[in-house]
């Protein structure tokens, strides 16, 4: 089974309509969602009723902490500069879009894959995986042989052997990775809507759940378009700038 991994949408419909037409173009069988859908872009009615569809037929959608603060649930944990964004989404969405995406499952199990947010080992409390340890944590939190997480908004891949130990690297896009079978896997696909390691291409990646290869892809996308409707909605400037230089 081929499974597309996308992760921090963010309102982006632009990245969003690039990234999925070009996973359909890949054979993929199942589509998952690791979270964070709505804020800092200006299309979060678009962006939820595309992630509500594919989960009425059959992806798989976890929790984000943006989507969470969209009742004021953790939203005191976000940095001051988000909350006008967050404010304003807030009053875009309907009453069932807020539902759908309060209600949505802090993790989801596919195959022999572990699926959540932020991280396997506390996953309600939206700590960052900044390196090894936190991964090793991670991996250690569950049986599953891969975990797939986003919030970090940029690639990356770690692994963790059975005596222990751990290493990571960078993975470099369209080249696919076979994942041994002696190791167990943490993988960050990268943020559709906003990246963040000085790339404006939206990220995404491919498991191939048969062979155990994955794939990370970067996808152009008309960023200068999303920064433009970022700012006719009223939204902060600087989440219109971030775009056009990936960071």
């Amino acid at each position: 089974m081929k499974l597309a991994l996308l992760s921090d949408l963010h309102a982006n419909r632009q990245a969003t309509e690039a990234v999925w037409a070009h996973a359909q173009a890949q054979g993929i069988d199942r589509l998952v969602l690791l979270g964070d859908y709505v804020d800092y872009g200006a299309d979060p009615v678009w962006t939820v009723d595309f992630v509500r569809d594919q989960v009425r037929q059959g992806a798989i959608a976890v929790r984000g902490n943006h989507d969470d603060a969209i009742d004021g649930h953790g939203s005191a944990d976000l940095a001051g500069h988000v909350m006008p964004s967050l404010e304003w989404t807030r009053r875009q969405l309907s009453p069932d879009q807020h539902v759908f995406l309060t209600c949505l499952p802090l993790t989801a199990n596919v195959g022999p894959c572990l699926i959540t947010h932020a991280n396997a080992h506390d996953p309600v409390n939206w700590g960052y995986i900044h390196g090894r340890a936190e991964a090793t944590r991670s991996l250690f939190a569950t049986d599953q042989r891969f975990v797939f997480c986003g919030h970090m908004h940029q690639p990356c891949l770690y692994h963790l052997t059975g005596a222990g130990k751990s290493g990571e690297f960078n993975p470099v896009a369209g080249v696919p990775i076979e994942l041994s079978p002696a190791r167990r896997w943490l993988a960050i696909p990268g943020s559709v809507g906003q990246p963040r390691d000085g790339n404006p291409a939206a990220c995404y990646a491919l498991f191939d759940t048969d062979s155990e290869t994955l794939t990370f892809h970067r996808v152009p996308y008309d960023h200068e378009e999303t920064a433009r409707r970022i700012i006719a909605a009223g939204l902060p400037a600087h989440h219109a700038e971030r775009l056009k230089h990936g960071h």
